[in-house]
């Protein structure tokens, strides 16, 4: 063999060796840490100014920050259901609303989550906080993949709530140990400690194994709460207070990771599960999160509703101080972290979710593996996402005469806050989004238009 051909034969096995090294070398541990209504705008290095969070920071600096990052509904059920399957949650079953201690849904046991793909491979899995997909006992935790789970099963403002229409009183906010109440009514001030020393313990136990660990903490979700070294520290007031103790925990959790010497092969993500909520903190007496320049926040499909806040960070293997632009998914991380553990991904059944190393790691000329990125809410298909261009199809606000109303078109490069609308003078990409939008009829279904999808799978029920 001549010199030259050795020499390319040498690069293209060096390349492809690279490749499986991810995936070949010793099994990479996991933590995702899930923040509740944690806005855009609500950490340090995307913005913050009247908190701080210096941990968070931190992980960005040794890691990647996503600028475009999306959860795949604007409300906590839904977006959950698309972290933990890597599926659409109106594919799943649970796109309308969330879940409330009356409900007699959850996520379906037949569903294969992350949990469930990374304990085929030898994990020990476990999930400290609010779970939110399903608190009946076939729908908890532990039916689902996860060897351990200490939290609450939906929102932490939920407990002892009458729901009026439902003729419905809610039972005292439950704390579970695996599937049993242990407490009731729990000191909320003390969450995000509890959550916390919990996550700790169990990292600690499993420090000799490859292990799983979900934190979906409660806050900032209302009511908000901080505790004592916290509590009147930021100039933000109580919201402030309980991002700041948010940003301990994170800051608890990789020093621990540092002190077992397990850091280097553990990959921790920080993401939120929708915007921050704005109008009724203030009706509530708080001042609130910020979206940043995103328009809107949490129940709205701008901006602000549905582009969160994403770090992630692997020593020796995610660059450091890397920012990508370009457009990812919560949907993306059960593909991804089963490429990067060798695990396989659910068979049978359609995945919207993608392989994002390319991204996460750095990888020249990677771009997004998502065509379009489509906004529901309440399974009804308000807006898709293709490049840089975002079509409103549908608007709450509009009301019944929505089929009078021409759809809007904004291009996000150029205006991140969605405020010129420039459909007039791009009808070919108005053409082009309107078709993204109609196959996502077909496969998904669209409540405004009275569409059913042919590709949803059914929801659990009782």
């Amino acid at each position: 063999m001549s010199a030259p051909r050795m020499f390319i034969l040498l690069v293209l096995l060096t390349a492809k060796f690279a490749a499986l090294s991810v995936a070949q070398g010793p099994a990479p541990n996991v933590v995702i840490v899930f923040a509740d209504d944690q806005g855009y705008g609500d950490v340090g290095v995307y913005g913050a100014k009247e908190f701080r969070t210096p941990n968070l920071d931190r992980m960005a600096s040794e890691g990647v920050r996503f600028t475009s990052f999306y959860v795949a509904a604007p409300v906590c059920t839904p977006s959950r259901a698309a972290l933990l399957t890597g599926s659409h949650p109106v594919r799943v079953g649970l796109g309308n609303r969330v879940l409330f201690p009356y409900s007699t849904t959850g996520l379906h046991p037949n569903e294969v989550t992350v949990a469930e793909i990374l304990r085929s491979r030898g994990y020990a899995t476990g999930i400290v906080g609010k779970w939110h997909l399903g608190h009946h006992t076939k729908f908890l935790p532990t039916r689902q993949g996860f060897d351990t789970y200490f939290g609450i099963p939906y929102s932490n403002d939920m407990g002892n709530h009458r729901y009026a229409r439902e003729n419905f009183v809610a039972p005292p906010l439950p704390i579970l140990r695996d599937e049993e109440i242990i407490e009731q009514q729990p000191d909320q001030t003390q969450l995000t400690r509890r959550y916390t020393e919990e996550a700790i313990r169990f990292i600690r136990d499993n420090k000799d194994r490859p292990f799983f660990l979900y934190l979906p903490h409660s806050m900032p979700h209302w009511p908000l709460a901080a505790s004592e070294r916290f509590a009147g520290h930021s100039k933000l007031g109580i919201y402030g207070d309980a991002i700041e103790e948010l940003d301990w925990s994170v800051g608890e959790i990789l020093k621990t990771l540092g002190e077992l010497g397990i850091d280097r092969r553990t990959l921790v993500i920080f993401t939120s599960d929708n915007g921050a909520t704005l109008a009724p903190w203030q009706r509530r007496g708080y001042r609130p999160g910020s979206n940043g320049p995103l328009r809107a926040g949490k129940n709205t499909t701008w901006e602000g509703g549905m582009r969160v806040p994403a770090i992630m960070r692997w020593p020796g293997r995610i660059p450091a101080g890397l920012v990508q632009d370009e457009l990812a998914t919560a949907m993306d991380i059960l593909p991804t972290i089963a490429k990067l553990t060798g695990a396989e991904a659910p068979r049978g059944r359609i995945l919207d979710g993608k392989n994002i190393w390319p991204l996460m790691s750095g990888e020249a000329g990677a771009r997004t593996p998502h065509e379009a990125f489509h906004y529901y809410r309440d399974e009804r298909l308000q807006a898709v996402r293709s490049g840089p261009w975002k079509l409103h199809v549908y608007r709450p606000e509009w009301g019944d005469g929505a089929g009078d109303h021409q759809a809007l078109l904004f291009n996000l490069d150029e205006d991140i806050g969605e405020n010129v609308d420039v459909a007039g003078a791009n009808a070919d990409v108005v053409t082009r989004l309107l078709a993204l939008a109609e196959k996502a009829r077909e496969d998904l279904g669209d409540a405004a238009t009275g569409r059913q999808g042919r590709n949803v799978r059914p929801v659990g029920r009782l």
